[in-house]
């Protein structure tokens, strides 16, 4: 049996359909031809920092907090030693992405120089379920014990709510688990936030920026 053949209105609305997405596709490529080559002609310039958010020297304090780790050392950002720090938010009976969050980070810290390494700072968003002994665990079975200054904070509910709220975290327990934020912080030596990333990113990037802060002290 013969086939008829397509309706010209449906051959007239594919036609358009594939002009447009051609079209699409070069708006596309050159946008990113302008990214790539037009930005330094216009002034415009990538920024030197890989994160989702990125703030100049000296423009974003990064909020106060003082806190006991899990080895029970009082922990304040301001006394730390002036060096780069890397702050994230864990839950130690997380099965799902800080295991993954925290390898990734293990084995970034591992590559680096110790000279080069930040101080780690992990903040709790289990306060019942972070126990000195859950977080040990944590740390070995993620490989993120290590010759590194790590300091994993805990603290009461109230205590620990204002450092979630102070750096837009949403923490938000249930049954089961607790669903929360999982960015990374840098922050300076001097005490500022250079950049924020989210989760899932690419360590060698965060070890770039970490070079890119040691060289402006240099």
């Amino acid at each position: 049996m013969r086939r008829a053949a397509p309706d010209a209105r449906l051959r007239r609305r594919l036609a358009g359909l594939v002009l447009a997405a051609a079209a699409l596709t070069g708006i596309g490529l050159a946008f990113f031809a302008y990214l790539l080559f037009g930005s330094e002609k216009h002034g415009l310039a990538l920024p030197k920092l890989h994160g989702q958010a990125s703030w100049s020297p000296g423009e974003q304090p990064a909020p106060a907090f003082e806190l006991r780790d899990h080895e029970g050392a009082l922990v304040s950002l301001a006394a730390l030693p002036d060096r780069p720090i890397l702050l994230t938010f864990f839950d130690s009976d997380c099965v799902d992405q800080c295991p993954l969050m925290g390898r990734d980070l293990a084995i970034m810290l591992r590559r680096m120089p110790a000279d080069d390494r930040p101080t780690l700072l992990i903040v709790s968003v289990n306060p019942a379920g972070d126990t000195p002994a859950s977080i040990r665990d944590a740390l070995a079975n993620w490989r993120l014990a290590g010759p590194w200054r790590l300091h994993w904070l805990r603290g009461t509910k109230r205590e620990l709510a204002s450092v979630w709220r102070d750096y837009g975290v949403t923490v938000d327990p249930t049954t089961k688990t607790v669903t929360h934020g999982l960015p990374l912080f840098l922050i300076d030596g001097q005490g500022f936030q250079r950049t924020g990333y989210l989760f899932p990113f690419l360590p060698n990037f965060v070890a770039l920026d970490l070079k890119t802060l040691r060289d402006e002290v240099a």
